[in-house]
C-alpha cells in the first residue's frame, strides 16, 4: 500500500531532551492504534533549526509545520489530519493560517538557503537509503571514476569554499597542499570537537546528515592519496556519535567505505576518536597531538598539517560544516556555489542564535546576509520588546557588534574589521538587561579554565585579564586597570602560540572599545545598571508595600524587618543581593538600582 502521508519527527539532541522521542513513538503507537499504520509512514530526522519552537513536526504532503508538540497530542495529529485531512490548527506556527502553512512562509526560513544543512529535517539520517535518495554518494561515484584527483582539488579550489571552522583558509589550496605533500601516508581528519559556548552547528550536522561528512572525506582521500580518516568529536555528543557509526556500518555494508569502494580499486575507512572535551583541542595541532594519544596542546606552525600532521605525514583537517558543502559543490558544480555570498566569502554559512531573540536555533544564510536581517527577521527581534544592546559573535574569540553596525553584510572580512570573527558560528544576543563586564568576564573565565598553559602569555594573560574585570564588577576596579586591560590584550594577541591565546582577549577587548562609559560607570559610579554585578546593585522596598511578608519569608539573610501591613526595610549591611525579595513580592513594591 503508498502511503498517504509522512510525518517527520524532529530527532535532534535539543528536541530529543524535550521528548520528541515520546512523541516518535506515541505516534507509531496511535497510527496502528487507529489503523492507519501501513498508510503513514513516520520517520524520525535531523534538526529543523527552528529549535525555540521545538519540538518540530512536519506532516506532508500538507506541509504541516506543528511546533511546541507534545506526546499527548499524537493522537489528535493521526485522527484529525491523517485519517480526517484537518490540520491541528492549534499546534501550527501560525494559527491564524487555517490549511497549508508552508515551511518556506515562516519567517524563520525566509531569508534562509540551507546547502551545508541541506538534508537536515528531511531525511532518516539512520537509514542511508534516505541519503541516496537525495543525490548521496553522487559526489563520490564521481569523484572515483570521472575525475582526477587534480580536477577535484581544482574544483574545490573555484568554487571559493573557505574552511568554516574559524580560521576561514581556503579548502582547494589547503587539499592542494595536502595532495602535492610527499609521502605514501596520508591522512583526512574530520574536527568536530565544537566547544564554543552557545554553538552547535556541527553537532546538529552529525546528527542529521552523517553521510555528508562520509562522502566528502572519501573524496578528499581520493583527490589527496590518502586512505585513512578520523572524525574527532567529543564524547559530550552521544546522539551525534551514534548516528556516526550507524551511518559509517551502512557506508562499509553497500561498498561506499573500506576496500575496494564502489569496484574502483580505492580503499578508504573511517575511525571514531573521542574527545575528552577541551576547548583547545578545537585547535588543529592540538587535535591531531590528542588523536595521537598525546596531550592536547598546539605545536608551533609551519609546518602546516597539510605538510606535516597525524604521525609527521600530510593531513588534510577541515570542520563538519567545511565537508558538508563538498558533495554539493561536485553535484551542483563550482560555479553554482560561487555564485552565493560576497566577493571575499562564497557559499552559506551556518550560525547557533541564541540568546536575547525570540527565534533561536540553527540558521544557515548565504553570506553577505546582514546581522540585522539575521536577528530581527529570521529571529524575529529581541525577547520581551528589549532594547538591543549587541551581539557576540565567534564565541570566546570573537567580539560584540553593536547597533550601528548590524547592517554590515557578513563575511569573514567583515567581521574581522569590526573586530570581531566568524568563528565556527555562534552568535549571542544582547538586550539592555545584560552587562558586558560581565559577559567579558565569562568569556575570559571560559579561556582561564580552557588554556593548555604551555605558553605564558595565555596562561597567565588570561588569568590577570579575568581578575582585572573581577575586580571592576565588584567596585574595586581603577581608571588605570582599563589600560592594563589594553596592554595584556595586546600582548596576549601578539605572542600567544596558538589562535586560542591569540583570540582570547578579543571579547574583553571589543565590549571595552564599544562600551568604555560602562566600564567607567562601574568603576567611578560604583554601578551596574544593567543589574548584573552583585556587588554594585542593591535592593530597596517602595511605598508600594502592604506589608504582607512575603518577602523577608523567603530572606534567607534575615535583613528585612518591619510589622505586619507596615512598609518594611531592608538592611543593606546583611543584604546578601540574591534577589530572592524581588521575586517573593506580588505588588512590584521592591526595586533594584
Amino acid at each position: 500500500m503508498a502511503y498517504t502521508h509522512f510525518i517527520l519527527v524532529c530527532g535532534g539532541s535539543a528536541c530529543e531532551s524535550s521528548s520528541s522521542n515520546a512523541i516518535y513513538q506515541r505516534l507509531l503507537e496511535e497510527a496502528a492504534k487507529q489503523g492507519v499504520g501501513d498508510s503513514v509512514q513516520i520517520v524520525k530526522t535531523g534538526c529543523f533549526g527552528f529549535c525555540e519552537k521545538g519540538p518540530v513536526v512536519k506532516v506532508l504532503p500538507e506541509d504541516s509545520f506543528y511546533v511546541e508538540v507534545k506526546p499527548e497530542d499524537a493522537a489528535e495529529i493521526i485522527s484529525e489530519q491523517v485519517i480526517m485531512g484537518r490540520e491541528v490548527t492549534r499546534l501550527l506556527y501560525n494559527k491564524e493560517k487555517k490549511s497549508r502553512e508552508e515551511v518556506q512562509e515562516i519567517q524563520f526560513y525566509q531569508k534562509q538557503l540551507r546547502v551545508a544543512l541541506r538534508n537536515c529535517g528531511f531525511i532518516n539520517p539512520e537509514d542511508i537509503n534516505e541519503y541516496i535518495g537525495r543525490d548521496g554518494y553522487l559526489a563520490l561515484e564521481k569523484a572515483l571514476f570521472e575525475m582526477k584527483p587534480e580536477e577535484i582539488v581544482e574544483e574545490v579550489k573555484k568554487s571559493g569554499l573557505r574552511g568554516r571552522g574559524g580560521a576561514g583558509f581556503p579548502t582547494g589550496v589547503k587539499w592542494e597542499t595536502g595532495m602535492k605533500a610527499p609521502g605514501d601516508t596520508k591522512y583526512v581528519v574530520c574536527n568536530a570537537d565544537e566547544g564554543d559556548p552557545g554553538a552547535y552547528m556541527d553537532r546538529s550536522t552529525i546528527e542529521g546528515d552523517p553521510h555528508s561528512v562520509i562522502e566528502a572525506m572519501i573524496i578528499c582521500g581520493k583527490a589527496i592519496g590518502a586512505h585513512q580518516g578520523f572524525v574527532y568529536i567529543r564524547a559530550e555528543y552521544p546522539l551525534a556519535i551514534e548516528r556516526l557509526q550507524i551511518a559509517m556500518k551502512q557506508a562499509q555494508e553497500l561498498g561506499l567505505l573500506g576496500k575496494d569502494i564502489l569496484g574502483s580499486g580505492f580503499d578508504f575507512d573511517i575511525e571514531i576518536r573521542l574527545g575528552a572535551g577541551a576547548f583547545v583541542c578545537g585547535e588543529e595541532t592540538a587535535l591531531l597531538r590528542s588523536i595521537e594519544g598525546l596531550r592536547g596542546m598546539p605545536t608551533p606552525k609551519p609546518p602546516f598539517p597539510a605538510i606535516s600532521g597525524l604521525w609527521g605525514c600530510p593531513t588534510i583537517i577541515n570542520n563538519v560544516e567545511t565537508w558538508a558543502n563538498i558533495p554539493v559543490i561536485l553535484t551542483k558544480g563550482a560555479e553554482w556555489f560561487s555564485s552565493i555570498g560576497t566577493a571575499d566569502s562564497k557559499g552559506t554559512k551556518v550560525f547557533a542564535l541564541t540568546g536575547k531573540v525570540n527565534n533561536s536555533g540553527l540558521v544557515e544564510v548565504p553570506m553577505g546576509t546582514t546581522l540585522r536581517e539575521i536577528i530581527f527577521e529570521i529571529g524575529g527581534g529581541i525577547k520581551d520588546g528589549k532594547k538591543f544592546k549587541g551581539v557576540q559573535t565567534g564565541g570566546p574569540s570573537g567580539g560584540i557588534i553593536t547597533e550601528e553596525d548590524l547592517d554590515t553584510p557578513i563575511d569573514f572580512g567583515a567581521l574581522t574589521r569590526l573586530g570581531s570573527m566568524m568563528g565556527s558560528g555562534g552568535m549571542i544576543v544582547m538586550d539592555e538587561d545584560d552587562c558586558v563586564i560581565d559577559v567579558a568576564k565569562f568569556y575570559m573565565e571560559f579561556c582561564v579554565d580552557e588554556s593548555c598553559g604551555k605558553c605564558s602569555p595565555c596562561r597567565i594573560g588570561t588569568r590577570q585579564m579575568y581578575t582585572i574585570l573581577d575586580k571592576i564588577s565588584q567596585g574595586r576596579g581603577t581608571m588605570e586597570d582599563l589600560e592594563k586591560l589594553k596592554d595584556i590584550g595586546q600582548a596576549m594577541q601578539f605572542s600567544s602560540l596558538c589562535a586560542l591565546g591569540q583570540s582570547a582577549p578579543n571579547p574583553a577587548l571589543s565590549t571595552l572599545k564599544k562600551f568604555e562609559a560602562e566600564f567607567i560607570e562601574h568603576i567611578k559610579d560604583k554601578k551596574c545598571a544593567a543589574g548584573k554585578c552583585k556587588k554594585l546593585i542593591s535592593f530597596f522596598i517602595t511605598d508600594k508595600c502592604i506589608g504582607c511578608t512575603a518577602c523577608a519569608r523567603q530572606c534567607p539573610s534575615n535583613c528585612i524587618s518591619g510589622e505586619r501591613k507596615s512598609q518594611h526595610l531592608i538592611d543593606q549591611t546583611k543584604c546578601i543581593k540574591c534577589g530572592a525579595c524581588e521575586a517573593a513580592c506580588k505588588f512590584n513594591a521592591i526595586i533594584k538600582k
